[in-house]
């Protein structure tokens, strides 16, 4: 089935935040962002060679009249976050054996997805979930596979304990990944989040929760520029002690590993490429303690 258009679907209540004369929108696009998003595009989307950069360009203004995230502005977007994982071997080994299935919880264009499907993944055991049903509209329409994805898609809100669509596929997913996702809410917002990851997971040992997101050496609510709120930024232990919550409320038990890494080309990567030399601070995030909190959860 083809995928629907998207037409412009800006939230009228935030029409100051889709300007493009901000840091975190970028007119230029390197091959160094690109990166192994290349031989996807090329391979698996037959996008020619030399219209990547173009096209890449068009579906992500695209994507910006959807919600102008700074992962969009900032081509974040084309940034696998599961492939540089060091679980990601055994983890993509598990997944082409087609025993397993896999959901990416805050999936935006679903460019996760499709690595793994170019990876030899079966994309009928793949599932996304995003707020926007836009970004997935606009997935389908980045890698040129309507008519050829099998991957369940589905716009969801996590938070809406009514959500049919998630209900259905509760405890069928062996695999969930939230790479930058969590950082985007407040203590208790994450919590919440967490509990019903718990509840997608297969209720049994061996189940697992991988990702990536922001954090701060100094954890706490950091407040975020302009008129956007603030969040929660994790250090190690304050993830820890949130999943110790988790587990306490949702009567589970999990083996824990989390890494605080401090990286200064994640700052770059997620700031817009914002010079370390010039800034003390950038909304919430400080080159000098924003660190990047690699974890991996795996149900005991």
């Amino acid at each position: 089935m083809s995928a629907p258009t998207v037409v412009g679907q800006r939230d009228p209540e935030k029409a100051w935040a889709y300007k493009k004369d901000v840091a975190w929108y970028r007119t230029e696009l390197s091959e160094e962002t690109i990166g192994p998003m290349r031989p996807i595009l090329e391979l698996y989307s037959k996008v020619p060679p030399e219209s990547v950069v173009e096209w890449i360009k068009t579906v992500r203004d695209k994507a910006w009249e959807v919600y102008p995230y700074g992962t969009i502005g900032m081509f974040g977007f084309l940034t696998l976050s599961l492939p540089t994982h060091p679980s990601y071997p055994d983890i993509l080994a598990s997944l082409q054996s087609g025993k397993k299935t896999f959901l990416d919880i805050g999936c935006c264009v679903g460019q996760e997805l499709r690595s793994l499907t170019y990876a030899g993944v079966p994309s009928e055991n793949l599932y996304g979930v995003d707020l926007h049903q836009g970004f997935l509209d606009i997935g389908y329409e980045l890698f040129r596979d309507s008519e050829t994805l099998k991957s369940t898609l589905l716009a969801a809100d996590v938070f809406d304990e009514n959500s049919e669509v998630l209900k259905d596929v509760e405890g069928k997913i062996d695999v969930v990944h939230a790479g930058s996702f969590f950082h985007l809410f407040d203590w208790d917002q994450q919590v919440t989040a967490a509990k019903r990851v718990v509840r997608l997971l297969r209720p049994q040992p061996g189940s697992i929760l991988v990702g990536k997101q922001a954090g701060d050496v100094n954890a706490g609510q950091k407040s975020r520029p302009g008129k956007l709120g603030s969040r929660y930024r994790h250090n190690a232990e304050s993830w820890k002690k949130l999943w110790q919550q988790v587990a306490a409320e949702t009567g589970t038990q999990w083996e824990v590993s989390v890494r605080e890494l401090e990286d200064k080309e994640y700052f770059r990567e997620m700031t817009g490429g914002v010079d370390l030399a010039k800034v003390k601070s950038y909304g919430d995030w400080n080159p000098e303690t924003t660190r990047r909190i690699e974890f991996l959860f795996r149900r005991a």
